[in-house]
């Protein structure tokens, strides 16, 4: 017998925010209801709300589609930010010396589960 399947997984690869702010974000997050995180996100003030807005919808239309979950008894269960690639530019400087300027990104995951 298949255990029933409760949670259902989004994940952002690549996001061109840094891991630090968009942890600021998630960690607002983290346990709260479906539509109370969706209400949070829409009034943060932050750059990374729009992205893990868009991250989490997609976790609901996962759980949604593949595995009949009512959207109305999600939690969002697991919220995480991790490091990705870094692009590495640099930056002219005075006496034709250069500076090192990092563009950080980051890998969003969301895990919504039923209650």
């Amino acid at each position: 017998m298949a255990e029933q399947v409760t949670s259902a997984k989004a994940t952002a690869k690549t996001v061109r925010i840094p891991a630090r702010k968009a942890r600021l974000v998630i960690d607002l997050i983290r346990g709260k209801s479906v539509a109370e995180a969706l209400g949070i996100l829409k009034f943060t003030p932050r750059a990374g709300a729009t992205i893990i807005e868009k991250v989490l919808k997609s976790a609901i239309a996962n759980a949604e589609n593949n595995f009949d979950l009512d959207a109305e008894d999600l939690v969002v269960s697991e919220a995480f930010v991790n490091e990705g690639p870094t692009l590495k530019r640099f930056r002219p400087r005075a006496k034709g010396s250069a500076s090192p300027i990092n563009k950080r990104t980051s890998h969003i995951t969301v895990v919504v589960s039923s209650k």
